[in-house]
């Protein structure tokens, strides 16, 4: 399959449909279209830009923009980083224990579920970071496309945070036109499955990605019949440091559930899916892991912790390094910037390793 296909064919239908739908005015210049069609960060993993937004900013005169340019470089540093230090290594720990999953303990296929969470996680965000900076150096805001997800309190939540352009892409063209949300409930959990087995659909034709979507489904049931599916618009904590304990127990349950959803997202087949989870929910769950060269993975795991609490703390910006400019001193900055540059080289898997989403 042509890398990325379904990517620039959204893309393209956004066009062909706000065009039909009169949203926008037909473009005459054959370059400024192609430009939206192939502009190329974007184009092999989005996010899946809309015509309605990139095409005024193609029609704009652009001029070289310092701050904007600094900014753009910092997140393709923040991208990179997450792609080849985080990603790429948590690969090669949860291949490992998925391919070999009968071989292992529960407590083992826990963790392979999520060096995979990480994994999937690390390499879209990270792509997508690299793709929103280059574009920034040529004077184009991409639509963001993720929004630290993995700090949701619910499934809705995690739905507004995780591939963003995806979920809107399917809510304005697929969910608003069946009825949306105006035909009563039963018509929201009709609705709501479409959305979410098209989303499986979308990433494959195999029995593991729909289940996935249909597991999402049933996770965000309780919010769309209660009608609390928009109750967690902010950032968790948002002006604090801490979550309450309400909020960091509604954070981790969301959490594992969505790994436990990302189990049948990389699992083979079903038949894999259902023996992995069986492996889990056996007598060694609570053993200590182990599979050869775990002393391997021991910095790994270290660094998406301190990942982690450095997203924390920057969950309020657009991207978790941009706190850094804000940071006055300059000598300050460039340090930072040296030190993650220096963990990239030191710790970085510079193996052939394709983005996941490559393949979609």
């Amino acid at each position: 399959m042509p890398v990325g296909i379904s990517f620039y064919t959204f893309h393209g239908l956004s066009y062909v449909i706000d065009l039909y739908k009169g949203r926008i005015e037909p473009e005459r210049n054959f370059i400024n279209y192609s430009v939206f069609v192939s502009f190329f960060p974007l184009l092999v993993a989005g996010p899946i830009e809309r015509a309605t937004h990139l095409l005024p900013q193609i029609h704009k005169k652009r001029e070289f923009n310092y701050t904007q340019a600094v900014d753009g470089l910092r997140q393709i540093l923040w991208g990179l980083f997450k792609k080849v230090v985080i990603a790429d290594n948590c690969a090669e720990y949860a291949n490992a224990i998925f391919n070999n999953s009968g071989d292992y303990s529960g407590s083992t296929l826990v963790l392979g579920a999520l060096f995979f969470s990480f994994q999937i996680y690390c390499d879209f965000s990270g792509y997508s970071d690299i793709a929103l900076g280059t574009a920034r150096l040529f004077g184009i805001e991409l639509l963001k496309n993720f929004a630290f997800p993995y700090f949701s309190r619910d499934i809705a939540e995690f739905w507004r945070r995780w591939h963003i352009s995806l979920s809107s892409w399917f809510k304005d063209y697929v969910y608003i036109p069946l009825g949306g949300s105006r035909g009563g409930v039963w018509m929201k959990i009709r609705n709501t499955f479409i959305i979410f087995l098209l989303s499986g659909f979308w990433h494959g034709a195999n029995w593991t990605f729909i289940v996935w979507g249909a597991l999402n489904a049933i996770y965000i049931m309780p919010s769309i019949i209660f009608n609390t599916n928009r109750t967690n618009l902010d950032i968790i904590a948002k002006g604090k440091y801490l979550p309450n304990i309400k909020e960091f127990l509604s954070m981790v349950i969301t959490f594992g559930l969505t790994v436990f959803a990302w189990i049948f997202f990389r699992a083979n087949n079903i038949g894999h899916s259902f023996e992995y989870i069986s492996g889990i929910f056996s007598g060694s769950l609570f053993s200590v892991p182990y599979f050869p060269g775990i002393e391997k993975a021991i910095p790994i795991v270290l660094i998406t912790i301190i990942f982690l609490c450095f997203e924390w703390i920057g969950r309020e910006s657009a991207y978790a390094l941009q706190i850094v400019s804000n940071v006055r001193k300059n000598y300050l900055r460039i340090t930072m910037y040296y030190v993650i540059i220096a963990v990239i080289l030191m710790f970085g898997n510079f193996n052939e390793n394709q983005f996941i989403y490559f393949q979609f």
